[in-house]
């Protein structure tokens, strides 16, 4: 996979969770066995955030090798946190263990982008 598919895919992923945040939070939360967000305006931010990274995503698939940083910050930095946030609210806090599955996809993306920006250095 290039690192632009990887962008690519990366930005799908976080565009289709920040516009399901802001328009279907209760709904989401609900599916995965969470409670309702409370209040509201805490998803909708998360949302406004995640659709906001899955915007940059695409930016950045436009000249890879010029946007890099951006993928460092977003791709590794963000993802990866954002995974090892979502393990270790499960195990310290008991959230959902359907939020376990954000933890793996957010992971696969951070490590897949470690590697690929690892591979292509220029």
């Amino acid at each position: 996979m290039s690192l632009r598919a990887l962008a690519i895919v990366s930005g799908a992923y976080d565009v289709l969770l920040g516009v399901s945040m802001l328009v279907a939070a209760p709904q989401l939360a609900r599916f995965f066995g969470a409670p309702s967000p409370m209040p509201l305006v805490n998803a909708w931010l998360n949302g406004v955030f995640t659709l906001t990274l899955g915007g940059g995503y695409f930016w950045a698939a436009q000249d890879v090798a010029a946007r890099r940083g951006y993928l460092w910050w977003a791709g590794v930095f963000a993802k990866g946190l954002g995974a090892a946030v979502f393990v270790f609210d499960h195990f310290a806090n008991g959230s959902p263990a359907s939020y376990l599955l954000f933890a793996g996809c957010d992971g696969t993306l951070a490590l897949l982008t470690l590697a690929l920006l690892r591979l292509n250095t220029r």
